[in-house]
């Protein structure tokens, strides 16, 4: 167990590093629709929004994303380790919806490296779709979190 105000601590600075994260997860889709409505041909805007879309993955979202889960797991040791997860069934529901999240960083990720290559298959209309998954994966986990419903 920590003490009562290092958990405070590593809470706020989580918020802070979930909220970062969440700029760029509903960021980088919107990218990507802009950079599939984008002329092949059209070199200078392809490189603008590969430079974009690489600072962004790169320098926000990749460093939050790890922050963001170190200080996670951080407060589920804090606050007593397998204990409390075994008794908070809500954040079995968080961990999950937090998976979902990590997993549509990843397809971003690679999306961004087909952009890069050229190879990018999907239309602007899948990556509007796309942009609305971690919406409702907040949604869920704000809910959990704040509401504990089980």
């Amino acid at each position: 167990m920590f003490e009562p105000t290092t958990l405070l601590y590593v809470k706020a600075f989580h918020v802070v590093a979930v909220i970062t994260w969440m700029c760029g997860i509903f960021y980088l889709p919107r990218l990507f629709v802009y950079h599939a409505m984008c002329p092949k041909d059209d070199e200078l805007g392809q490189t603008r929004f590969l430079t974009q879309e690489r600072k962004l993955l790169r320098g926000i979202m990749n460093p939050s994303a790890v922050v963001a889960i170190v200080l996670g797991l951080w407060l589920i040791s804090g606050y007593g380790g397998m204990a409390y997860l075994r008794q908070s069934h809500w954040l079995h529901g968080k961990l999950l919806l937090v998976l979902g999240m990590i997993i549509h960083h990843a397809l971003s990720a690679r999306f961004y490296r087909r952009f890069a290559q050229g190879l990018v298959e999907r239309g602007h209309v899948f990556f509007r779709i796309f942009n609305e998954v971690p919406v409702l994966l907040l949604i869920g986990i704000v809910i959990l979190v704040v509401v504990k419903p089980f």
